[in-house]
């Protein structure tokens, strides 16, 4: 029975993964994808067929998971945003090897402009390097419409469908009108070791059967419902996912829509005999662009990202896809002028600001101190007041790069890191920390979830202790405090104390996260007048 619902483009991929017969989704929380995971997590039809629907503890976890149900015969997803790619490259790029025999669609939601990112890679990348298809929704219809045709797909070459969503779609919400829901497909674990075991003799046969395929890729891509050429006069544009909105929002007529790739070399072709200039207008990286230049050749006349026609970085909108295409805009979307920029900061009463508090304090007695920060909400940390973080690179990267610096002669050498990121790529880390008892401190400082993304559950929540321990952190030297300020001084004693400890040692702030903290005592007062009632 056909619906229509107001949904996030996020909230529109769950919905038609869902509808789609999945049985399970992988992920770990990164804007702008987390939304998926979370609906699915509360969708009425999703708890009645016990959908798996935990969060994990990394992107590679959450990837080789879904392999496994895969494997199983079984419909799985995962989620992530762009660079969690980097994350479970290894999985993915071997499940195009393996194949997969239950539809596997992963989903990289991509940042342009870098909302909440530290770079705007883009994920299409991925799925040319794995030579596995790619769609790209340009509406939050054409997001719930595509789970269903990705699994379907996925089915039938068995391999992995990526689908590359962008912050602008994934946040913004439609209606979106409902299909057929399929029901979950039987368990069938498959039988044939020979294309699972990747020996290399096994790994060459796969790879070769992968080859061969791209052919009817390319061909399936080429016939595509979501490939569309709406033929015109003028110049051509090729409009790439939610830039397509923008480019008819300037009324240009003569344009090839692309949401599925590999690119359709035919329809590109056409439009290049009916064009005299071909200008590409693509969110994120120009990977159209230099395509079309190597496809089209020299003397063909290609403008996008890379020519200057349109920003060479940030993400597009409706006014300056308009200017590049040479038609009037009404400036709508153009940054506020004379506002005073509010930058984000720690909450009040947050422990990451006691914690902060402490570390400037006794590092003033250390001038040649360095602090290497991570990610997470504490990364703000980096900024005023505190100013206390030397570095923040990726996930994990606190820990290994204070060891090296250690290593270097650095002294002190403070690794700050939080619970959820130490769980996700730092325990490896502090592992190699620890084989060769560097000279560092590590302050994982937990405040009980996953705060920066909303509060999502954290794999290691009351197991750090005995985590550091299992790893090989001395029991003298794994120390537990409360962040708050009356503790002060009992913080700052034990770091100076740990910090002219030479060799590891760990330092645990604990303290629950304001917003999860207030959330979690509304629940109860809710509750509470409930019963009273």
């Amino acid at each position: 029975m056909k619906d229509k619902r107001l949904l996030l483009g996020d909230e529109a991929v769950a919905l038609g993964a869902i509808h789609a017969g999945l049985s399970g989704v992988y992920a770990y929380p990164g804007t702008p994808s987390t939304e998926i995971t979370e609906f699915i997590q509360t969708d009425p039809l999703a708890k009645e067929r016990h959908i798996r629907s935990r969060w994990c503890t990394n992107e590679k976890t959450a990837m080789e998971a879904a392999l496994g149900m895969s494997y199983a015969g079984k419909r799985s997803l995962v989620c992530m945003k762009h660079v969690g790619m980097n994350v479970c490259a290894d999985a993915f790029v071997n499940s195009a090897i393996t194949g997969v025999k239950g539809g596997l669609v992963v989903v990289a939601a991509d940042d342009p402009s870098m909302h909440s990112s530290q770079n705007e890679q883009d994920s299409r990348f991925y799925a040319k390097f794995a030579m596995v298809p790619l769609l790209e929704p340009s509406t939050q219809q054409e997001a719930y419409d595509m789970m269903g045709e990705a699994f379907a797909l996925s089915e039938r070459l068995r391999l992995p469908i990526v689908m590359r969503m962008v912050t602008r779609l994934a946040h913004s919400r439609s209606g979106v009108i409902t299909g057929k829901i399929s029901a979950q497909n039987p368990l069938s674990p498959d039988k044939d070791p020979g294309r699972w075991v990747l020996l290399p003799a096994i790994a060459r046969r796969q790879y070769s059967a992968l080859i061969e395929k791209q052919n009817v890729i390319g061909e399936i891509s080429e016939n595509s419902g979501f490939n569309r050429y709406e033929k015109g006069c003028g110049i051509g544009v090729i409009a790439c996912g939610i830039a397509y909105n923008y480019v008819k929002e300037a009324g240009v007529a003569n344009v090839l829509k692309i949401s599925q790739y590999p690119l359709p070399e035919k329809a590109v072709r056409e439009l290049a005999l009916a064009s005299d200039s071909i200008i590409v207008v693509e969110d994120g990286q120009p990977v159209v662009e230099r395509e079309i230049k190597s496809l089209l050749g020299a003397d063909y006349k290609v403008e996008g990202r890379l020519t200057g026609a349109l920003p060479r970085t940030g993400e597009l909108t409706p006014d300056n896809v308009a200017a590049a295409l040479g038609k009037a805009s009404a400036g709508v979307y153009a940054p506020p002028q004379n506002v005073v920029a509010r930058p984000p900061q720690l909450c009040n009463g947050c422990g990451h600001r006691d914690v902060y508090t402490a570390l400037g304090k006794i590092l003033e007695e250390y001038p040649d101190a360095r602090v290497f920060g991570d990610i997470g909400c504490y990364t703000l940390g980096a900024l005023p007041p505190f100013k206390s973080l030397d570095s923040c690179v990726d996930m994990g990267a606190s820990i290994t790069m204070a060891k090296g610096a250690a290593d270097a002669g650095v002294w002190p050498s403070v690794a700050v890191i939080g619970d959820s990121t130490f769980t996700h790529s730092g325990m490896t880390g502090l592992l190699d920390a620890i084989n060769e008892n560097a000279d560092i401190t590590v302050i994982i400082s937990d405040n009980l979830t996953t705060a920066m993304t909303g509060g999502q559950e954290s794999a290691g929540t009351n197991r750090f202790e005995q985590i550091c321990l299992g790893l090989g952190v001395e029991a003298a030297h794994l120390r537990t405090v409360t962040p708050v300020p009356a503790n002060m001084d009992e913080i700052t004693r034990i770091l100076r104390e740990e910090i002219n400890y030479r060799g590891v040692s760990v330092i645990i702030p604990r303290r629950e996260c304001m917003q999860t903290l207030g959330r979690r005592l509304r629940k109860s007062r809710a509750s509470k007048k409930e019963e009273e009632k």
